[in-house]
């Protein structure tokens, strides 16, 4: 049966659910402000596999997002839509000290059973990193993994929503808020008011300011990241692999002799996005202690956005408690191209009344969202 099913969010959750739910034959209206998307100031680095972090079930759904796009390439390809958002180019890990790349190289190793995508590992001699990356400052102390990719989101977004306008959805460019009428959450812009089967809430950080409102407490939380595209001479800069030191700034050569480094995270910052010269700065001369080709590249953009993070550092995905038509997800933070398409795929299924594929029991919102004041609504 079709149903007419509203997003709120169009950034990579949001377009992905709406992709896979105009392929299941649903009529799909995603509304997007357009403010401060995480995905349009996100590096776009998929290398999740030699993680360090403890939580479990945060890296289950970052290996099953990485290993997801090879099916969101193949269902985009039969729909005649552009990949080229997509390029696995590899990536290389720089460390300071020989132990710690080789500890991450053994927990690679552990991990590729499970994640064949990982693909080739390799401890780089100084001889093999200056033939790879001969403008790369000296450095002793590389890993690479053949499975790491790299992905534009904006252009990624751009594609799941040609598709969902081309099969007849919509996109509307407005700021939707969501009501409560007769027990039963509804779309209203302005004063115009519209019903729909089912409501999906992919706003990321902005989430509190829907749900707030009508009596929720929303555990998430909002980091400013900024990021920098340089312009250098290397024009077949394509192929090479994505860059990732220890610290937060890594460096992506995306082709055309462009260049993004960052992304940075500022958690006091976090819905503030005014671009930071000084900061700005701050990361193009870290990339040039890293990458000498930077030196005399030309800033030609700056980019700024808004993540979303939990007090726990996790994401989450589901229904709204307590509701049956009313779905959400958030939390994503600095991972969200690699979760945010398997997150919106597997709200896609649970929205077409199908099992997730990944147990969704240790994703859920009520962990995160509690409804507190019943006089709002």
């Amino acid at each position: 049966m079709t149903k007419s099913i509203a997003i709120i969010g169009g950034g990579i959750v949001g377009a992905t659910a709406a992709y896979y739910l105009t392929r299941f034959g649903h009529q799909i209206t995603v509304y997007d402000e357009g403010t401060g998307q995480a995905t349009s100031a996100a590096a776009g680095i998929i290398c999740p596999w030699l993680s360090k972090r403890r939580n479990k079930s945060w890296y289950r759904l970052a290996a099953g997002g990485a290993a997801f796009y090879q099916q969101l390439l193949t269902d985009l390809e039969e729909d005649h839509q552009d990949t080229s958002f997509y390029h696995k180019s590899g990536a290389l890990l720089l460390k300071k000290k020989a132990s710690s790349t080789e500890e991450q190289y053994q927990i690679g190793l552990g991990r590729r059973k499970d994640a064949p995508e990982i693909g080739e590992l390799k401890i780089l001699t100084q001889e093999e990193l200056t033939q790879l990356l001969p403008t790369l400052q000296q450095q002793e102390n590389a890993l690479y993994v053949e499975g790491g990719a790299r992905v534009d989101g904006s252009s990624l977004v751009e594609s799941l929503l040609h598709y969902v306008q081309n099969q007849g959805g919509s996109v509307r460019h407005e700021k939707a808020s969501l009501i409560k009428e007769n027990e039963r959450y509804t779309i209203q812009i302005n004063k115009e008011k519209t019903s729909y089967d089912v409501i999906i809430l992919a706003a990321g950080a902005w989430l509190p300011q829907i749900l707030e409102p009508l009596g929720w407490e929303v555990d998430i939380r909002g980091q400013k990241g900024q990021l920098a595209v340089l312009q250098t001479d290397d024009v077949n800069n394509g192929h090479l692999p994505v860059i990732m030191p220890e610290g937060e700034i890594d460096v992506l050569p995306v082709g055309d002799g462009k260049v993004f480094v960052g992304a940075t995270h500022e958690n006091d910052k976090g819905y503030d996005l005014t671009i930071d010269e000084t900061i700005v700065n701050q990361m193009i001369k870290s990339g040039e202690t890293l990458f000498s080709r930077l030196k005399d590249a030309k800033l030609i953009e700056r980019k700024v956005g808004t993540r979303a993070y939990t007090s726990d550092f996790s994401p989450f995905f589901g229904y709204l408690p307590q509701q049956e038509t009313v779905l959400t997800a958030s939390g994503l933070g600095s991972s969200g191209l690699t979760t945010g398409p398997f997150i919106g795929y597997q709200l896609a299924l649970l929205a077409n009344g199908q099992e997730t594929t990944v147990s969704s029991s240790d994703y859920l919102p009520d962990y995160y969202l509690t409804f507190i004041d019943t006089n709002i609504c």
